[in-house]
């Protein structure tokens, strides 16, 4: 399956990388390459790529209003966040806009490719530190809540995948930590999701810690 992706960074020397960066992957197509936001909104409506990769901090339009605008009107097109700027705003602004990725500048070719995959295929993908810092932000002097009352009709199995999820398992992880089929996780996962009306795993994380179901480390 070839992965259509936009390239959106108002710097000349970091798009062209990119761009030379994605075509050398297998499986990457580079259908455009915009210098801000708004022109990553009109590259996005006359190209519909899969997966838009998209720097925050530009002139005109930002990353996070644009991947907001992309995400209302384009629900499809997924976003992967590359910026230089890691700090706490940025994160959950990206990932409130409807982000499913987050990595910074330096991440290597293999992370990327990884990243772009995973959300294309309906799965988030943030780099460790911005996950771990999450993770710490969303739990901070919070308990761990008892599975004896569980949110939105969960199960307690339900609720078990969940916490794994928010400790950053894979579905083939969770599957063998609770020895059980890869397929019987997915279904987990997929009622879970309609339960709480979760959009993807960041979304979920953010559920565990804010009904505590999950803790740091």
């Amino acid at each position: 399956m070839t992965t259509r992706v936009l390239v959106v960074d108002d710097q000349t020397v970091v798009r062209d990388g990119l761009i030379l960066l994605l075509g050398l992957l297998p499986g990457m197509e580079v259908v455009g390459a915009a210098a801000d936001g708004a022109q990553a909104l009109e590259l996005v409506a006359a190209h519909l790529p899969d997966v838009v990769l998209m720097d925050l901090r530009m002139p005109r339009m930002d990353g996070v209003e644009a991947t907001r605008r992309i995400r209302a009107s384009h629900p499809s097109v997924q976003v992967v966040v590359l910026t230089t700027y890691a700090d706490d705003d940025s994160v959950f602004s990206a990932l409130k806009a409807g982000a499913r990725g987050f990595l910074t500048k330096d991440a290597g070719a293999e992370e990327i490719a990884r990243a772009i995959s995973a959300v294309r295929d309906g799965e988030a993908q943030l780099d460790p530190s911005v996950q771990r810092r999450l993770v710490e932000a969303l739990a901070a002097s919070r308990p761990v809540r008892r599975t004896t009352d569980l949110p939105d009709g969960l199960t307690r199995r339900e609720a078990e995948v969940l916490k794994l999820i928010a400790a950053g398992r894979t579905n083939a992880e969770i599957a063998r930590e609770l020895y059980v089929a890869e397929s019987t996780v997915k279904t987990h996962v997929n009622n879970l999701f309609a339960k709480a009306g979760l959009r993807d795993r960041a979304q979920a994380v953010t559920y565990a810690y804010r009904h505590h179901l999950a803790e740091p480390g």
